[in-house]
């Protein structure tokens, strides 16, 4: 399944979209299962990160700036770039900023080592990049839609998606790893997770796809209207995180990563905070799904450009091989 995880991210999105299409009266229903299927996804994502390994993942300087500097900075820099010609709809610009000031922090690291990126300096900074996020993010809204956003918008689902679907999975994920440091029978439960991986994604995708296309209804046009600024938003992070590895003189493995991480967006953690919005602004969370269907497939260009775009030398191809 990892060597095609791809194929089966694509045919299970395309079964979602058909069966939301056909029998939209299941929408509702998937709808309650995307918090459960998405906390056990990021577990098992978490399950990844060596606890043992974060601080010396913090001593990676370099990277770690990096990955906050394109995250941080450069990404709310090109949105805000954007942010004059998204369509006039309140709904629908609240929903390109929840998923595009959001950096991504499960399949990213799946893409990432398909294109011979650094992924386990990412696995590393994840548990960094969530929480700023999530600090972030709050006073990222607030800077776009000033406080008319405050009026419409509660604090309380970010902190309940935070500590459900982040600080719990993490913290289930770690106390895993220290039992499987310990017996052999917490290294079995650990590595059976861990084959989870591609399957839980795939599930999480179709369930959220076919619970969220029944709403499109009469909302089609803006949010068609929104895929060319996802297009050009993958264009332009491929340069800047280039530009990032360059400015930052990373090796080729840790270049390729930033590139990713800085044009991936955690469309799958923001989604409940976009489901609790009010109804008035129901159209956000179509508009997080459909940067989730353009990434996809834009990370399948991805995986065959970066290495072009970053290529590496004789010798690091040969140290990537032996991996």
């Amino acid at each position: 399944m990892e060597h095609h995880q791809v194929a089966i991210y694509l045919a299970t999105m395309a079964v979602g979209g058909l069966l939301g299409w056909l029998a939209p009266s299941v929408g509702p229903g998937l709808e309650r299962a995307i918090n459960p299927v998405l906390g056990a996804l990021l577990f098992v994502t978490f399950l990844q990160v060596p606890a043992a390994e974060l601080l010396a993942s913090l001593r990676d300087g370099r990277f770690l700036a990096a990955a906050l500097v394109v995250n941080f900075v450069v990404v709310p820099l090109v949105v805000a770039a954007m942010f004059t010609f998204l369509p006039a709809d309140q709904a629908v610009r609240v929903g390109v900023l929840l998923v595009l000031l959001c950096p991504c922090v499960d399949y990213v690291i799946v893409f990432s080592r398909l294109a011979g990126g650094s992924s386990r300096r990412l696995l590393a900074v994840t548990p960094l990049l969530l929480v700023a996020q999530m600090l972030l993010l709050p006073l990222f809204l607030y800077l776009f839609m000033g406080s008319e956003l405050a009026d419409i918008v509660e604090v309380g689902p970010f902190l309940e998606a935070f500590a459900f679907l982040i600080l719990i999975p993490l913290a289930v994920a770690w106390v895993l790893q220290a039992w499987a440091r310990r017996r052999p029978t917490g290294q079995r439960v650990s590595d059976a997770a861990g084959t989870t991986m591609v399957p839980l994604m795939a599930v999480t995708l179709l369930i959220v796809v076919a619970s969220q296309i029944p709403k499109l209804d009469d909302s089609l046009v803006d949010v068609a209207a929104v895929v060319p600024f996802y297009v050009l938003f993958l264009l332009v992070m491929a340069f800047a995180g280039k530009a990032m590895a360059h400015l930052f003189r990373l090796d080729t493995g840790a270049g390729r990563a930033i590139v990713f991480t800085g044009a991936t967006r955690n469309s799958l953690v923001v989604l409940p905070l976009a489901l609790a919005l009010p109804d008035s602004l129901a159209v956000a969370a179509v508009v997080v799904v459909t940067q989730t269907l353009v990434e996809v497939l834009g990370m399948v260009v991805y995986v065959r450009l970066t290495p072009i775009l970053l290529p590496a030398d004789k010798r690091a191809e040969d140290v990537l091989a032996a991996r």
